[in-house]
Parts: structure tokens; C-alpha cells; sequence
């Protein structure tokens, strides 16, 4: 079995298709892709994949190897950048994944942390999505991320950061938009907009937030990301559930609201790769805590336990 295999069949069983795959990712024919997939499956000896008319569907088999092969070419990964690391031992660097968004709060007290520590590193940032972030920790090529704690992590560890408090955002215009705070049943007449597409944490939370409201947000419209969501809601009249740091994000045509009684809270998490050797890394680990109290302290949002007014 070679890596292109695994990578084969990861790329049809995240598209769906042969066809897609071969075209869109892999620069190949879909007959010498579907020959690459029946060796593959006659090497394991199972059925991977379900062949239908408009694509393919994996098998129970299929689902446990896809596990499987995503975790081996990480591996490849991370082995990959950890020996250009090593043969470039003089280039002190710290490599930082961002939320899109979080940064704004975040990244200046960070900056202060990392230039006493190390005044002459070369700091990378980066902006993806959570999972995205996730994945990148387990391939070597972030250092450090603030993201939501995603399952199936491999060897990554996450330190809690804050609890965040969701809030409703809705056009300027909007009847609710004179209410101080906003209910359920409020958000259960509205046209939703869904800001979790790229966040399975979050959108687990705003899940577990509607059925114990007893309400049902069925999403009309879906951003790509929390900035998108915030655009959909300004062009449908929709409103849509976001976490608070996303204040820093509004744009001038809609509003942030609380939500009434006890808003909903999403973790918001500092994560490392377990195996990753930096010591700048391990140092500013032991000054997570002074990270937060800055952030407390300082930022213009406060991530408190208590409820927080928006306005």
C-alpha cells in the first residue's frame, strides 16, 4: 500500500465522487482513479466504497478507514515538517492559528508574552476555521492555536481559555433590534442563519441551546464562516447566533444582542501538539494563565462567567 492510495481514496470519500475528485484534486483520470481505489480495496480486502448513480458513499468498513488513512498522512505531515525544522535548527519560529476574528482580542497580549520571552523570533499567523486549525497541530505545521476542543484530536492537548457567551446578530433595521435582549421564542420567528458550518463545536452548542429553549433553528441560509453569516444576515433580514468576540467583526448595518436568562456558552480553548518539542512553546504554556488575565483585564470584552450586556 503507498501513500498516493491513501490519499486517493481520502480525497473521493471527502468529495463524494470519483469524477470530482479526479478532476478537482488529484489532476487525474477518473478510470486510473477507480483503478487506484479497486487495488486499494483489494489490498485491504473489503468494500470501502458504495458505488451509486450520482457518486459514492463509504461503507461501515470505509468509515473506520477513513479514520485511519486522514491520521497516517498527518503523520506523514507532521514527520515531514519536523525534519525541515530540525534541519534549520538557528530559525527560531512560532507558527499561530487563529479563529478568523480572534486575533483582534487575543494576539496583542500574546505578542507581549513572546517578545519577553524571545524578542528576535519570527512569529507566522494564519486564519482557518476550527477543525482546520485542528488538523494543522496534528500535522506539525502550527504551533499553537485558539480554537474550539474538536474530537478525535490526536495528540493534541487544549488549555481552556474562556467560555464564551453567545449572542444574536440581526440587521440594524430589525423590529428586534430595540429589545435590549432577545428570546428563544424571538429567534424561533425568524429566518435563521447559520454561522457554524466550519465549527461542529459550535454548532453543538447552539443545538443543545434550541432544544432546551424548545425551539427549533432550522437554518435558511448558511455562512461559509461567522463573518459570512453576519453578511447573509444583513442581505436576508435574518439573524443568526455568534460568540461574543465576534463584536470585533460587525458590520455597520447589523447589531449584537444578549440573549435572555442564561446565554449559551462555547469553549474557547489555546491547543499544542503534545510531541511538539519548542521550548518557547513549553515557556509561554506555564504563562497561559497570565494570557487570560490580560485579556480579562484589558480587552473591551470581558470574558466573565457572568452574563455579559451588549449593545
Amino acid at each position: 500500500m503507498e501513500l498516493r492510495h491513501l490519499r486517493y481514496f481520502v480525497a473521493v470519500a471527502e468529495e463524494g465522487s470519483v469524477l470530482n475528485a479526479a478532476q478537482a484534486r488529484l489532476n487525474t483520470s477518473q478510470p486510473s482513479l477507480s483503478r487506484q481505489i479497486r487495488d486499494l480495496e483489494a489490498e485491504v480486502g473489503v468494500k470501502l466504497l458504495e458505488r451509486q448513480a450520482r457518486g459514492v458513499t463509504l461503507t461501515a468498513a470505509g468509515a473506520v478507514f477513513l479514520d485511519h488513512a486522514r491520521l497516517a498522512l498527518l503523520q506523514v505531515d507532521a514527520a515531514t515538517e519536523a525534519a525541515r525544522r530540525a534541519a534549520q535548527p538557528n530559525r527560531a519560529t512560532l507558527s499561530i492559528g487563529f479563529m478568523v476574528g480572534l486575533e483582534v482580542t487575543w494576539l496583542p497580549h500574546l505578542l507581549r508574552l513572546i517578545r519577553e520571552d524571545s524578542p528576535d523570533i519570527e512569529v507566522t499567523l494564519s486564519s482557518q476555521s476550527s477543525p482546520e486549525l485542528a488538523l494543522s497541530l496534528m500535522a506539525g505545521k502550527l504551533d499553537l492555536a485558539f480554537l474550539r476542543p474538536e474530537k478525535q484530536s490526536l495528540g493534541v492537548s487544549f488549555k481552556l481559555l474562556a467560555k464564551e457567551p453567545l449572542i444574536a446578530v440581526l440587521p440594524a433595521g430589525h423590529r428586534l433590534a430595540a429589545h435590549k435582549k432577545i428570546g428563544p421564542q424571538d429567534l424561533a420567528q425568524e429566518t435563521y442563519v447559520s454561522s457554524s458550518r466550519t465549527s461542529p463545536v459550535l454548532q453543538s452548542v447552539i443545538e443543545e441551546y434550541a432544544a432546551s429553549a424548545g425551539i427549533i433553528l432550522k437554518a435558511k441560509y448558511e455562512g461559509e464562516n461567522i463573518s459570512s453569516a453576519m453578511s447573509l444576515v444583513a442581505s436576508s433580514g435574518g439573524v443568526t447566533l455568534v460568540p461574543v468576540y465576534a463584536q470585533n467583526m460587525l458590520p455597520p448595518n447589523v447589531v449584537a444582542r444578549s440573549l435572555e436568562g442564561i446565554p449559551p456558552k462555547v469553549d474557547l480553548v489555546l491547543g499544542y501538539a503534545e510531541a511538539n518539542p519548542s521550548p518557547l512553546l513549553r515557556r509561554l504554556l506555564t504563562r497561559a494563565n497570565d494570557l487570560i488575565v490580560s485579556v480579562q483585564n484589558q480587552s473591551i470584552i470581558r470574558y466573565a462567567e457572568a452574563q455579559i450586556e451588549v449593545s
